[in-house]
């Protein structure tokens, strides 16, 4: 007798190709949403806290901001970058001063970073640690 050819998909063959897509799907998600290593359990600068309030009120206290890098200046005390970051309203420009101690090599423009930053006595983000987005 012959053998007839089987039609339809193969169930195992359907669940793997569910569970690959699935796994994919979560696993660029969980890429994608991460925060930087070490950052985590800190808060987010709120830039309308900083703009309204002033640095001051926030000082000595650590936070995380991120943003694109508009332009950077360079002192004898270390680099100034300055973020563009999403507000509620429109791009706010905040500074954050690098410090010649922290070895960070290249942070260019137009590219993206999450800072954490401890906010000093002129009420100045200093950014203790720095990644790439």
């Amino acid at each position: 007798m012959s053998r007839r050819a089987s039609s339809g998909i193969n169930p195992a063959l359907l669940i793997g190709a569910v569970v690959v897509v699935a796994a994919a799907f979560f696993g660029g998600k969980a890429l994608l949403t991460k925060k930087a290593k070490g950052f985590e359990g800190l808060p987010a600068l709120s830039i309308e806290d900083y703009k309204q309030r002033g640095g001051n009120a926030l000082r000595n206290n650590e936070y995380v901001v991120e943003g694109t890098v508009d332009e950077q200046r360079v002192n004898d005390s270390g680099r100034v970058i300055f973020l563009k970051v999403k507000s509620s309203g429109a791009d706010e420009f905040i500074p954050v001063k690098i410090p010649t101690d922290l070895n960070v090599q290249n942070i260019e423009r137009e590219q993206r970073y999450s800072f954490k930053v401890r906010i000093e006595k002129q009420g100045i983000p200093v950014a203790v640690a720095v990644a790439h987005l």
